[in-house]
């Protein structure tokens, strides 16, 4: 049984969620450094966890239209989807890390353990509205 992984482009950290076997339920997974080889590890998390697709969040403006953050995230994705032979999904992630922030902060989390954590609660976010949609489809 595969999984679905997704992923929060930063500008220094990736965010990584990843589903439940049944693909209903997205969980935090890990936090990568851009540096280094971000790909070796996103290949290595895909083989272990037997990654059949992966959503990668798209930056939209406010408005719903593309700027350079964008663009940018339609490259990586590309390097993603050529390095790891799985489809490759761009998922709207407007307002994702401000939400991952406000549960953070509901939960009582202090500010510099929101900063370790908050990649990959925004990319779960992501997962999860992806997961969601996919629901009114099947």
């Amino acid at each position: 049984m595969t999984r679905i992984m997704a992923l929060d482009l930063g500008e220094r950290r990736v965010g990584v969620a990843i589903s439940d076997p049944l693909e209903i339920t997205a969980q935090p997974f890990a936090v990568i450094d851009r540096g280094g080889n971000m790909l070796a590890e996103i290949r290595a998390i895909a083989d272990e966890y037997e990654i059949g697709e992966v959503v990668v969040g798209l930056p939209l403006q406010m408005r719903g239209s593309e700027g350079d953050a964008a663009s940018a995230a339609r490259q990586e994705a590309d390097r993603i989807r050529d390095s790891l032979d799985v489809p490759v999904v761009l998922w709207d992630e407007r307002l994702t890390t401000a939400t991952a922030e406000r549960a953070l902060i509901d939960q009582g989390v202090k500010r510099r353990k929101r900063r370790e954590v908050i990649d990959k609660i925004a990319a779960a976010v992501i997962l999860q509205s992806y997961l969601d949609s996919r629901k009114g489809r099947q």
